[in-house]
C-alpha cells in the first residue's frame, strides 16, 4: 500500500474517497469498531467527546459531502445517530469500508532514514504490526485527552460529590434529580448544561470569561450558508463583523441581561458558541449562571463572588490537549501550543505526512476537510506540488502571525480559518 490513512470518522472517510477516485492504493486504519468517528460513539455507549443528545450544529446540506447529500427526511440540523448512519452508508457508496482496517488502533508513526514511513498498529487481540507506506495522512481528530485546569480550585481533594470531564457525560438522565455545576461557556458547555436542565434538580453554569453565544440560524438562515453566500464573502472583514453584530442584537440583546459575561473581546477575535438554547434555558430558570469556581467545600461549590451552591457533581467542559501520542514529539503542535502546517495540512519538515480536518471553521467543516482531501490526493498523484521547505515555513509564519493579530495568543487559535477565504486557497489546485 502506498498511503495510510488514519481515522475513519468524516475526515479519514473524505480522504478515503479521494485517493480511491484517483486510483491511489490505501488502508485506514480506525480503533473503534466501526467507521462514524464521535458520532456513533454515544449509541454505542463509549467514552468519547459525543453525548446522546448531539445534534449537528451545522446545516446539514453543507455538513454532508457534495457527491451524497444526507437524505431528505433528515431534520436540518440531524441528531448524531442520523450522521453516524449517513457516514456508515457513504461509506458503502463510495466503496471505501473494505478498505478501512476496525479495531486497529496506531501505536507509533515514524520516519525512516530512506523517507519511508513505518506506522506499527495494534489489533483488538493486542497483536501488533508493522507496516511501511510512502505516505500517512492523520484524519483521527483531536478530541480524545481531556484539559482539565492544571491546578483544581482548593478543596477539589475533599469535596463529596463527583469531579468529571464532558468527555465521561452521556446523558442527562444519568444525573436525574441531582445538582450539577457545568463548568465553561463552549459548545458542549452549553449543550450538556441545557440537557442537564431536563433532568436535574438545579444546574449551574459556571463561566470564567465571557463568549459570543450566535443562534444557529440568523434571519432564518443557517450560519454555515450565510458563511459560504456571495454577499458575505464580498463584503470586507469589518462590514461583516458589523453585519454580524447588529443581527445578534436583534436576536439575542446583551448577554449581560441573562446573567452571563459580556465579551472581554470583539466578534471573530475568539471562538463563537453556536446554540439555540442555553439562552432560553436561562430565561426560564432551568440554568443558573454563576462566575467562575472559586474553592469546594464539602458538598458545596464557591464561586468567585462568594456565593455558594450545594452540588452532587461538577462537570468540566474545559475543552481537548491537541495530542497525536503516536506521532514524533513536536509535530504537528509547536513548544508554544501552536499547530504548524503549511494550508493547516502539510509540515513543513515532515514529507510525506499529512493532517486533513485540523481546522476549526466558523460554519460546516465538511466542504473544507474535502478540499483538503482531494488536494492531498492530488499531490501524491503527481497532479499538484508542494512548495519548498522554506516556502511552506515562511506560509506558516505568516499565517500564525496573523491569527495572533486577531485571536491573539490562545490555546486552539492556530487552527481556526474563514470558511470562504480558505476554500478559495484550494481553488487553484482542484479539478475545474
Amino acid at each position: 500500500m502506498r498511503v495510510c490513512v488514519i481515522g475513519a470518522g468524516l475526515s479519514g472517510l473524505a480522504v478515503a474517497h479521494a485517493l480511491k477516485e484517483r486510483g491511489i492504493g490505501f488502508v485506514c486504519l480506525e480503533r473503534a469498531p466501526d467507521v462514524g468517528g464521535i458520532w456513533r460513539q454515544p449509541e454505542a455507549g463509549e467514552r468519547g467527546p459525543g453525548y446522546l443528545s448531539l445534534h449537528l450544529n451545522t446545516a446539514k446540506q453543507l455538513t454532508g459531502y457534495a457527491g451524497f447529500p444526507m437524505p431528505d427526511s433528515y431534520p436540518l440540523y440531524p441528531r448524531h445517530s442520523q450522521v453516524a448512519a449517513y457516514l456508515r452508508s457513504f461509506a458503502e457508496w463510495a466503496g471505501i469500508r473494505e478498505h478501512v482496517e476496525l479495531r486497529t488502533e496506531v501505536v507509533s508513526v515514524g520516519q525512516d532514514a530512506d523517507g519511508m514511513w513505518t506506522v506499527v498498529s495494534r489489533d483488538a487481540d493486542g497483536a501488533t504490526t508493522s507496516r511501511r507506506f510512502e505516505r500517512v495522512i492523520v484524519a483521527s481528530g483531536h478530541h480524545t485527552d481531556p484539559a482539565l485546569p492544571d491546578t483544581l480550585p482548593a478543596g477539589s481533594d475533599s469535596f463529596t460529590g463527583r469531579i468529571l470531564h464532558s468527555l465521561d457525560y452521556r446523558d442527562g438522565g444519568d444525573f436525574a434529580g441531582q445538582r450539577v455545576v457545568v463548568v465553561g461557556l463552549g459548545a458542549s458547555a452549553v449543550d450538556i448544561a441545557a440537557d442537564l436542565s431536563r433532568h436535574a434538580a438545579e444546574t449551574v453554569l459556571s463561566v470564567r470569561r465571557g463568549l459570543h453565544i450566535v443562534p444557529k440560524q440568523l434571519y432564518g438562515k443557517s450560519l454555515d450558508e450565510i458563511a459560504e453566500a456571495p454577499w458575505w464573502n464580498e463584503m470586507s472583514f469589518a462590514e461583516r463583523r458589523k453585519w454580524a453584530e447588529e443581527a445578534l442584537l436583534v436576536a439575542r440583546g446583551r448577554l449581560a441581561d441573562y446573567g452571563l459575561p459580556e465579551p472581554d473581546h470583539p466578534l471573530f477575535s475568539s471562538a463563537t458558541t453556536l446554540s439555540d438554547e442555553i439562552l432560553s434555558r436561562i430565561r426560564h430558570g432551568a440554568v443558573t449562571p454563576k462566575p467562575a469556581i472559586a474553592s469546594f467545600d464539602g458538598d458545596r461549590v464557591v464561586f468567585t463572588d462568594g456565593t455558594r451552591v450545594a452540588a452532587d457533581a461538577v462537570v468540566y467542559c474545559t475543552g481537548f490537549h491537541m495530542t497525536f501520542p503516536f506521532l514524533p514529539a513536536g509535530c504537528p503542535v509547536a513548544a508554544d501550543g501552536s499547530v504548524e502546517l503549511y494550508r493547516r495540512v502539510v509540515p513543513a519538515d515532515r514529507p510525506g505526512l499529512y493532517f486533513v480536518g485540523l481546522v476549526r471553521p466558523v460554519g460546516a467543516i465538511t466542504r473544507l476537510v474535502e478540499a483538503q482531501a482531494q488536494w492531498v490526493a492530488r499531490i501524491i498523484g503527481g497532479e499538484a506540488e508542494l512548495p519548498a521547505a522554506d516556502g511552506m515555513r515562511e506560509e506558516i509564519s505568516t499565517y500564525l502571525d496573523g491569527i495572533v493579530q486577531r485571536y491573539g495568543r490562545t490555546q486552539g487559535a492556530s487552527i481556526q480559518v474563514d470558511v470562504g477565504p480558505y476554500l478559495a486557497e484550494f481553488r487553484e489546485s482542484l479539478p475545474v
